[in-house]
């Protein structure tokens, strides 16, 4: 999540695997763009996030106006036969991102990068379809889909400032306060977001987090003070599958999520609607996770483990001592600690997967783009294996406690609370109707 002073160089993906449709190219090409726009691969994943969702619903009801299979979102109407399905895909997808990347708050330079991304590729898929009646109603079906999503998700609250500088900071055992080398809070009203599915955004609020005198507290305190340091400054216990783990998934949970997706949409052979229906659930849960994770860490105001562990002689522990110089493998963000944004989306994605696929054992492996010295874009990037969803969103928790930025409780019940939020999103949105 840092905060760019200038755009990052575009990254390329991968290429798309051979069985990818319209749907799932549209899929990579959202995250291709991401990547132009500086938002991905940490800068901005609530914007990211936004993005994606609203982009897979105005494509999912556009292949409903041609085939009814779900209940539609925003766009409801029946198209003529005939229309190509790949041109309203395209179609739904631009119209949606180009103004939707023009209002993300970012440097000039990285948002004219992300727009040129999403332009260069629609180009290239509208010029791959035969020129005719079949294709421009397929362009104004997709332009329909997308405008609706638009018209429903404006005003949404989604223009809350990134940064606030006077966020007041607390003084107390437990009390958030800025994290070194970040003087603001980051999006503190996120939470006001309208959420996708969610009836409102506290809806899901976790528990209170313990009290930094309880044993519980100092339990967690002690693991992360001994697993999470950077081994420069802070020794560290962590084994280096620990320490790859915890840099693998730095990466931003909707730009690895939906290349999980993709993979295993291609080893379980959807076709286009399945994708369209897939895609769709999994990123409105993933929005709706953020949106009440952000409602949470702002309710509680809890503090981070660098501040916990340079502070601890003012926390009222016995069990715990403080370390004025400890320093935490990953920079914190500056964002309260409970509950875990990373590890709610963690438990969103493999929740949504499991609930469209109706299981959870189905194997993977997948990359990431911040893991030092391996991305995937290499000839043979390092790839992490896993047997269900589930043991990968409990990676994806653990790997906050091994990079020093997250304690215990708030990856826990941050996973519960994305697996909750993304059951609500499964039984209310996109129900298949036969």
């Amino acid at each position: 999540m840092r905060i760019p002073a200038v755009c990052l160089s575009v990254i390329l993906l991968a290429p798309a695997a051979a069985s990818a449709d319209a749907v799932t190219m549209w899929n990579a090409n959202a995250a291709k763009a991401a990547l132009a726009a500086c938002i991905a691969p940490g800068d901005d994943p609530l914007h990211e996030g936004r993005m994606y969702a609203m982009m897979h619903i105005a494509i999912h009801d556009a292949l409903n106006a041609i085939d009814r299979r779900s209940r539609p979102y925003a766009y409801d109407a029946h198209a003529v036969p005939g229309i190509s399905s790949d041109a309203a895909v395209a179609s739904a997808a631009r119209h949606v991102m180009v103004p939707v990347i023009q209002q993300i708050p970012f440097p000039a330079p990285c948002l004219d990068a992300g727009v040129a991304s999403v332009e260069a590729d629609y180009t290239a898929a509208l010029a791959a379809i035969p020129d005719g009646p079949a294709k421009t109603q397929g362009i104004l079906l997709g332009r329909a889909a997308a405008a609706a999503i638009l018209k429903l998700r404006a005003g949404d609250g989604s223009d809350t400032p990134l940064q606030v500088f006077d966020y007041p900071q607390g003084t107390e055992p437990g009390e958030w306060r800025f994290t070194p080398g970040f003087p603001f809070a980051f999006a503190p009203g996120w939470g006001n977001v309208t959420p996708f599915a969610l009836t409102h955004s506290a809806q899901f609020r976790p528990r209170p987090p313990y009290d930094t005198s309880s044993k519980k507290y100092a339990a967690d305190f002690n693991e992360i003070k001994v697993l999470g340091g950077d081994d420069i400054t802070t020794a560290s216990t962590r084994t280096a599958d620990q320490t790859e783990l915890g840099l693998f998934w730095r990466e931003s949970s909707p730009l690895q999520w939906n290349r999980i997706a993709r993979t295993v949409s291609a080893s379980e052979g959807l076709d286009l609607w399945e994708n369209a229906r897939l895609f769709g659930l999994l990123n409105i849960a993933m929005a709706d996770g953020y949106i009440g994770s952000w409602e949470a860490k702002y309710h509680y105001n809890y503090w981070r483990p660098v501040t916990a562990i340079q502070t601890a002689d003012t926390d009222g522990n016995p069990l715990t001592e403080a370390d004025p110089t400890w320093t935490p493998l990953q920079l914190t963000y500056p964002i309260p600690d409970y509950d875990s944004g990373h590890a709610t989306e963690g438990g969103a994605g493999a929740e949504a997967l499991k609930q469209f696929f109706g299981r959870d054992d189905i194997a993977f492996s997948v990359c990431s783009f911040t893991l030092p010295g391996s991305s995937c874009n290499d000839a043979t990037p390092v790839f992490r294996s896993f047997s269900s969803f589930t043991e990968a969103a409990n990676e994806n928790a653990f790997s906050r406690i091994a990079i020093g930025i997250h304690f215990r409780l708030a990856v826990e019940e941050g996973t519960e609370h994305g697996r909750k939020v993304a059951r609500l999103a499964a039984n209310r949105v996109l129900k298949p109707v036969r």
